[in-house]
């Protein structure tokens, strides 16, 4: 992790440094291997394309030649956000709670997504408004009841912000711990459009117009005013690049940080990660800002439609997988990664060489 503070880190931001330690990169030897696999497998070299390259980068993460997709799981964390008041969101505050309900009772895109693809939905409270625990299954690890308002001061003190993505950290243990290969990241908190333009234009150094978008479908009156609020939150807090997790706590929410902690916990788990939309995407540069090896156990599934998340993803140097001109959330596009990870692990561990197939290879040229 970059060093983030002349003052001595808190607990949280100890802890998060810990974790951060103890991630390596993916082995290489092993990528090397299964491309040579790969390569022998009876079809033309490199004719199932980035199929191919998804099953190369899964057995490198997962040190193993014959890597899995399955189980699988998406973390979908909610959490609301104080700068709702400033009017950048074309629904109100309360709509995060009453989505968490709509989850619980299996009605939103999500459920009927994950259930297609036989993942497992984990749904954690990091920071709703209102009191949750009403819902039944919902994991409670509340840090605080939303954030405060990044345009008139930090979203989250340091301490906050750490405490954030340790809960990410802590999902993703909990699920490797029972066999998990592969997780998806998926977000619910009205107004976090805003605080992942703010993110991304401060991990990226782009102007806010690049990365402001109409997130739950803002007119052009109001997308205006929320490149203003977002322009006036960079300019109160200054992010530094030498500071991630200052930037985080300042302009961030709380589902954010912990969707961060889940790509810095499967990277210290040695499992899969998928990155969904914008939201995920901001993420992904929070996690890559705290710890640059958290980067390459990142799979990204899609392209979402708010034009923050191409800028997000151009940095990140992610190519997603598909291209549905989606824009929701909740892990949506993510989940739809899961099958084609699984094609891939099938296609890589069930296929015969040419060797083994007694099928003639095609000879040099």
């Amino acid at each position: 992790m970059d060093e983030m503070s002349d003052a001595t880190p808190g607990p949280n931001e100890q802890a998060l440094l810990e974790v951060c330690r103890r991630i390596v990169v993916p082995d290489a030897e092993i990528e090397r291997q299964a491309w040579e696999r790969l390569d022998a497998l009876t079809k033309p070299p490199r004719s199932l394309g980035r199929l191919e390259e998804i099953a190369a980068r899964m057995a490198a993460v997962q040190r193993t030649l014959r890597p899995e997709a399955a189980p699988s799981a998406i973390t979908l964390f909610a959490g609301d956000h104080g700068v709702v008041a400033e009017g950048v969101s074309a629904w109100p505050s309360e709509v995060t709670f009453q989505m968490v309900g709509n989850f619980v009772a299996g009605g939103a895109a999500i459920n009927q997504i994950a259930r297609s693809v036989g993942a497992e939905l984990v749904l954690t409270d990091v920071g709703v408004a209102a009191d949750t625990s009403v819902f039944p299954g919902v994991v409670q690890e509340k840090v605080r009841a939303g954030t405060r308002n990044m345009a008139v001061e930090p979203a989250l003190t340091r301490e906050e912000a750490a405490a954030a993505v340790l809960v990410g950290v802590r999902t993703v243990e909990r699920l490797a711990a029972r066999g998990v290969k592969v997780i998806a990241t998926g977000e619910m908190g009205i107004g976090n459009t805003t605080a992942a333009a703010a993110l991304a234009a401060a991990y990226t150094g782009v102007p806010v117009s690049r990365v402001i978008g109409r997130g739950t479908g803002i007119d052009d009156v109001a997308l205006a005013h929320k490149a203003e609020v977002v322009d006036r939150a960079l300019k109160l807090h200054r992010p530094s690049a030498s500071d991630p997790l200052g930037t985080l706590a300042s302009l961030g929410g709380l589902e954010v940080a912990a969707m961060t902690g889940v790509f810095i916990g499967c990277a210290a788990e040695r499992v899969c990660c998928i990155s969904d939309g914008f939201i995920s995407a901001a993420s992904a540069l929070a996690a890559r800002s705290l710890c640059a090896n958290a980067y390459s156990y990142i799979f990204c599934s899609h392209r979402s439609e708010e034009p923050g998340h191409s800028v997000a993803l151009v940095s990140l140097e992610l190519e997603p997988f598909i291209d549905l001109g989606m824009r929701l959330g909740e892990g949506t596009g993510a989940a739809l990664a899961i099958p084609l990870m699984d094609a891939a692990c099938a296609m890589m561990n069930g296929m015969a060489t040419f060797a083994e197939a007694g099928v003639t290879e095609r000879p040099d040229e």
